[in-house]
């Protein structure tokens, strides 16, 4: 029978304490009810000392989860308090969670020097602080904090926290690699020695990232007897993180085989990676394992084209496993197996040996050269690809546009765009003002396109980027323009390069509007 794996998610906490990451009571509900619904063991919702985690707790009372657990988190009982005076303790059971995660100094270091107190003194904290909770009729996680550094210290003190925590009546122990420092061989050696000496208590692992072994000391831990697992989605955590849940999930599923109640639904990981990032407001981390966009991209001419014979060549699951998917990118790198796939996943018909595939490669290597990237500009690629195969008209063709930049006597900039298109058989010439020169150009446009276009009224750019090639030609370099643009829920990218910023800004802006078009978005 194979182990099952209990997993514990500390995002609404531990990853709250991340730089540039704070979560509100809003979010924080929102993410507990999605981690229930994906199959999380336990949620720790946070400290009930807080005013805010207070809140949560409070409105959580009100949600019924499906699976998961709600926790509350503290510490030990103050040492000049009793547990049932101790504030930290009485906010834990006025939580009204089932479940408790408290943490204690096993680190004879932080025994003696941060907390202040005899070493026995602080074995009698943790012994009557979880006592006292399972009084109250919770289960009890206790976190040996900085576990792997206290048992370097001083061994026999590190096994007799664990031992006062099990005598107080604690549920489970949790190893905590708390400074992250600790490596992959030195997890196997100590979390091997605890299993030995505690066989039938259920041990679990809680990594920190700052080795960059957080990952592998998790993974580790488990192959040596751990059954709980404790991580956070996308590796949020103070300093370089946590223990990232989106890679060591699948790793436990798909690499080894283990069982834990998420395992069904890891097909949804990924999509429950970029819901977090969306929440705490991040760019998401494309170059994440599993779960980011290029995890399964491929940009080489010969990777590409083994991939389409044999996946498994260069890529180490199917990432339809967990829910990502297959990306090809065009660049100055690429061959044309990578131009004959993009082309048929646009539904357009080319032989392998045709020429024009070739064509293509060359213009595309030439354009690059110019300045032009693709790999995040797939709306301007698949417009040139449809130009250079003879498969689009364009929607409009441009007569003109002029750009009138004036500063006012009351030092305010104004920005005019005048732009002459001729659409279908007639020719509309418009004028707008703008908050800025692109502005101006965008709302120009898209004035003279209303009539034949009213959906470009709800396209919205937002997103704009220039990036300067060339960068010892000073004010004379070429520039590169990305801009993002979204209808609804969709969302595109599209490219222009030129020496002058308006130019290239003009050649996006009109790719963005032909492919709103041209997938009748």
């Amino acid at each position: 029978m194979k182990k099952v794996i209990k997993i514990f998610d500390s995002t609404l906490r531990d990853g709250g304490q991340a730089e540039r990451v704070s979560f509100s009571v809003e979010d924080k509900i929102l993410i507990a009810k999605k981690f229930d619904e994906f199959g999380i063991d336990y949620i720790e919702g946070g400290w009930p000392m807080n005013p805010k985690d207070v809140e949560f707790f409070e409105r959580m009372q009100k949600i019924q989860l499906k699976h998961a657990k709600l926790v509350a988190f503290g510490s030990t009982h103050h040492p000049k308090s009793k547990p049932k005076e101790d504030k930290n303790l009485q906010s834990l059971i006025k939580a009204k969670t089932s479940v408790v995660s408290i943490f204690g100094k096993t680190w004879d270091l932080h025994v003696t020097h941060a907390l202040g107190v005899s070493l026995e003194k602080n074995l009698e904290m943790i012994r009557d602080s979880i006592k006292f909770l399972k009084e109250n009729n919770v289960e009890v996680i206790y976190d040996a904090e900085h576990f792997f550094d206290g048992f370097k210290s001083n061994r026999d003190y590190a096994l007799k926290t664990i031992s006062a925590a099990l005598d107080g009546g604690a549920d489970c122990i949790c190893l905590c690699d708390t400074n992250g420092g600790s490596l992959p061989h030195e997890i196997v050696e100590m979390v091997s020695y605890v299993n030995k000496n505690f066989p039938h208590v259920v041990i679990g692992i809680h990594a920190h990232n700052d080795s960059g072994c957080g990952v592998a000391n998790t993974i580790e831990a488990v192959r040596c007897g751990c059954t709980h697992v404790q991580g956070t989605i996308n590796g949020f955590g103070e300093r370089c993180g946590n223990a990232n849940l989106c890679s060591i999930l699948p790793n436990l599923s798909i690499k080894m085989g283990l069982n834990f109640y998420a395992d069904k639904n890891l097909s949804g990981i990924t999509e429950l990676s970029r819901f977090v990032f969306e929440i705490a407001n991040l760019e998401p981390d494309d170059r994440q394992p599993y779960t980011g966009k290029s995890a399964f991209a491929h940009k080489g001419g010969i990777h590409v084209s083994a991939v389409q014979k044999i996946t498994k060549t260069y890529e180490h699951i199917e990432p339809e496993l967990v829910g990502n998917h297959r990306r090809v990118l065009i660049s100055d790198q690429a061959g044309k197996s990578n131009i004959i796939y993009k082309i048929k996943e646009l539904g357009l018909q080319i032989k392998d040996s045709d020429q024009k595939a070739k064509e293509i490669i060359q213009k595309i290597k030439e354009l690059e050269k110019e300045g032009f990237e693709f790999e995040n500009a797939d709306a301007s690629f698949e417009l040139l690809i449809r130009k250079l195969t003879g498969k689009y008209t364009p929607v409009f063709d441009l007569k003109h546009f002029r750009l009138i930049i004036e500063k006012t006597e009351n030092k305010e900039m104004v920005s005019e765009g005048v732009v002459k298109v001729k659409v279908g058989y007639g020719e509309e010439f418009v004028a707008a003002e703008g908050n800025g020169p692109v502005n101006a150009l965008d709302s120009a446009l898209r004035k003279a396109l209303i009539k034949v276009i009213p959906g470009i009224k709800d396209m919205e750019l937002v997103d704009y980027k220039v990036r300067v090639l060339g960068q010892k030609q000073g004010t004379r370099s070429r520039v590169r323009v990305l801009i993002e643009s979204k209808k609804k829920e969709n969302t595109w990218v599209t490219v222009g390069v030129s020496e002058n910023i308006i130019e290239a800004s003009w050649q996006a802006l009109v790719d963005a509007v032909e492919y709103m078009v041209l997938k009748k978005i």
